[in-house]
Formats: structure tokens, sequence, C-alpha cells
């Protein structure tokens, strides 16, 4: 059975600094601040959802988190500010080593699939924007069960939306509670860890293997495999 790689798609294909520039033009050199501040509330609101049951899609998330940014770092946004901001958000890029990493591993007879708390229209407009969707072989995205990873109902539903097991597949991401909640599942895991500031959380569980980018990944596998 060929080995099935998910890919988490915000912040490990596609870079959710990508607004950076744009929130230079609105506020300056608070910007990199404020996008962190964003993008932590933004995983922090999917995990209260998930727990709470009370869903709402992720693209909410990120408009909530995104209001609770500008109250955080006191910055005024008009409306069409944010709505700017949040349309940029549509169409982010896709990290550098992206494209040549997954076109790689494609070529090893990986079989790939985007795997997002994202709706799956929002996904795919995603990687087409960022030149990538063809070496999918599908996105499969949390909005189907109506809740977020790392809830082991959306693993499961995973697996039987690709015909896989957990034995021989990888959660490819740079998030490491996604990671953790994939090994909990039976997965295996590989962190990409893009800064070298990164931490992974020091729990009982722990990636599979490391790699810096998903040329690097392409390398790690063959290694174990």
């Amino acid at each position: 059975m060929a080995t099935t790689l998910a890919f988490d798609v915000y912040g490990t294909l596609i870079n959710t600094h990508g607004v950076l520039s744009l929130l230079e033009d609105m506020i300056g050199d608070n910007a990199q601040n404020f996008s962190n501040t964003w993008r932590e509330k933004q995983l922090e609101y999917s995990f209260r959802r998930g727990l709470m049951q009370n869903y709402i899609p992720f693209s909410l998330c990120t408009k909530h988190a995104l209001d609770y940014a500008c109250l955080s770092h006191k910055t005024q946004l008009s409306d069409d500010q944010k709505q700017q901001l949040l349309e940029q958000y549509k169409i982010l890029p896709a990290f550098d080593d992206v494209k040549k990493g997954l076109e790689q591993l494609k070529a090893q007879n990986y079989r790939l699939f985007a795997f997002s708390n994202g709706a799956a229209d929002a996904v795919n407009k995603l990687l087409e924007t960022a030149g990538i969707s063809e070496l999918f072989e599908g996105v499969v995205s949390a909005d189907d069960m109506k809740t977020f990873k790392p809830n082991p109902g959306v693993y499961s539903h995973f697996l039987r939306e690709t015909n896989s097991t957990g034995a021989n597949t990888w959660l490819i991401s740079s998030n490491p509670f996604d990671i953790t909640g994939a090994i909990s599942h039976g997965m295996r895991g590989a962190w990409i860890k893009r800064s070298e500031d990164s931490i992974f959380d020091p729990w009982e569980i722990q990636p599979n293997t490391v790699a810096t980018d998903l040329v690097d990944l392409k390398n790690k596998l063959e290694e174990i495999n």
C-alpha cells in the first residue's frame, strides 16, 4: 500500500504571515507583532470552539481573531481595512520550498492530500492561487465534521476519506498541536520546523521525524522508509 501524506495547510504549506506587507502599509512597524497575535488567536479560537462543541467555520475564527488583535494592540482598523486583510488571507502565498518539495514527493509515489481546519472551498482557492493544487489527490477538511483538529474524529475522517490506515499515513505539519493529535490517533508525524526558534511541546508524544522544509522532508522520509 502506498504511503499517504496528509499536509496541514495554514502555516505548513501556506505562509500565514503573507498579509504582512499589507499590514505594514496599514499599521507600520507593529505589523509583525500584530500578525503573530492574529495567528495565535485564530488557533486558540478554533481549539475553544472545538472543545465547546459550538462550531463556526475557520474563516469566522480568523475574523474574530483579527478583531481581537485590533483590541490587543489598540489598533484602529476600518471595516474596509479589515475586509482587505481577510480577502488577502484567501490568497496567501506558499512557502518557497513547497512546490519543489511536493513535486519530489509525488515523484516518489507518495499519495498527497491537503488536510486542513479550513473549509474545502477556501483551501482549494489557496492551493490554486499558490499553483500547487494539481499536486494533490484531494482536499480533506475538518469542516465536514463541524469541529477542528486536534479532535481525534477529524483524523479518523481523514483516514476514511483517503482509504488509508494510521500505520501508513504521515501527518506533515509545522504546528506541534497537529503532530501531537495525529500521533495520539495512531498516525505518524513529521514536524516541519520552519524556524530555529520554534519549540515542540515537551510532552511524551514527539514527532517521528523533524525536517526544515518539504525538500528536507523528502530526504528524511527516504532515510526512514
